[in-house]
């Protein structure tokens, strides 16, 4: 028997429904603070429906829209909630642009940031072997 859209969520239906692994979920709680599923007896974890709802949002701001962990942080601090429910909902950058224009020269150079810390890593580790 599915349970219905009211009904709370384990960790382990949330991944499922949100098409991403458990431990992912337990990232985002370490990197988003507005990321709080309810804790029972021994720390098992459950998700409300606006959990997922957020949970949803952040996925496809990370995975489909190209954002770092730092611009949903961003995107959550000069927005709020709703902006993140509302990316997952399908609601993405305006018409005609690409995620990284929708977040402008900022988000671009964040990126590029990004970008050269882990080629440095990567370096770093190619010239150990």
């Amino acid at each position: 028997m599915a349970k219905g859209p009211e009904a709370f969520r384990t960790i382990s239906e949330a991944a499922d429904e949100l098409h991403v692994p458990q431990h992912v979920l337990r990232f985002w709680e370490t990197k988003f603070a507005f990321i709080r599923p309810m804790k029972r007896a021994g720390g098992r974890r459950f998700y409300r429906p606006t959990d997922i709802a957020v949970l949803r949002g952040v996925r496809r701001l990370l995975h489909d829209e190209g954002y770092t962990i730092k611009g949903v942080q961003r995107l959550h601090r000069e927005e709020g909630l709703r902006r993140l429910v509302t990316a997952g909902e399908g609601a993405a950058a305006p018409a005609g642009q690409p995620a990284s224009a929708a977040r402008g020269k900022d988000g671009l150079y964040e990126a590029l940031r990004d970008l050269e810390a882990v080629k440095l890593r990567l370096d770093d580790l190619l010239k150990a072997h």
